[in-house]
């Protein structure tokens, strides 16, 4: 038969520590943990990027030596709706490779291959250097000032780009970030 004074102090001792961890709690406010993305769940949902740099037409090593990262100027989107609001009749005439999403218009960190990056055509655009037709672009759905791209977005394109370096031996040096990437 258990000791009913030990029962008491164990109950009191519970109680007063929940009452502790209720008031910690509340005084930090309403804001929860970011789920970003060390959050197992959130990467389980999402493409693996292995996936996503396979291409139907095939690849030879030195056909692209340089990768370019830009935001795309919007708030939210996907490749439907950024070739719409260019003013595009449809995605395939976008000029990126892979676009990644912020959770507005596609899920956080979802990348999305274009049609140019399926058959390996150059995507032209505002290359920092001259070699734009063998740059692979990739945009950041934000738009650089208001809405700066998301922890999940930051880690999701660090994959690709590593992924897409030793695919195609491309160097460091040949990463362009835009002006204000954090």
């Amino acid at each position: 038969m258990p000791n009913p004074a030990r029962v008491v102090k164990v109950l009191a001792t519970l109680l007063a520590s929940m009452t502790i961890g209720a008031i910690v709690l509340m005084t930090m406010g309403h804001n929860p943990p970011s789920a970003g993305p060390f959050s197992l769940w959130n990467y389980e949902c999402l493409n693996p990027v292995k996936e996503m740099i396979l291409s139907v037409t095939s690849q030879p090593s030195d056909r692209w030596n340089l990768i370019e990262i830009c935001y795309s100027g919007t708030k939210s989107g996907n490749i439907e709706q950024l070739a719409t609001f260019s003013g595009l009749s449809n995605s395939n005439d976008l000029n990126y490779h892979f676009c990644v999403y912020n959770g507005q218009g596609g899920n956080d960190g979802q990348i999305q291959s274009t049609e140019k990056w399926q058959k390996q055509h150059p995507a032209p655009g505002s290359a920092k250097r001259n070699q734009s037709e063998q740059a692979i672009r990739i945009c950041v759905v934000a738009d650089g000032r208001n809405v700066r791209p998301t922890d999940c977005q930051i880690k999701r394109i660090q994959v690709l780009v590593d992924a897409l370096s030793r695919n195609f031996d491309i160097k460091p040096e040949s990463i362009v970030y835009p002006n204000n990437w954090r």
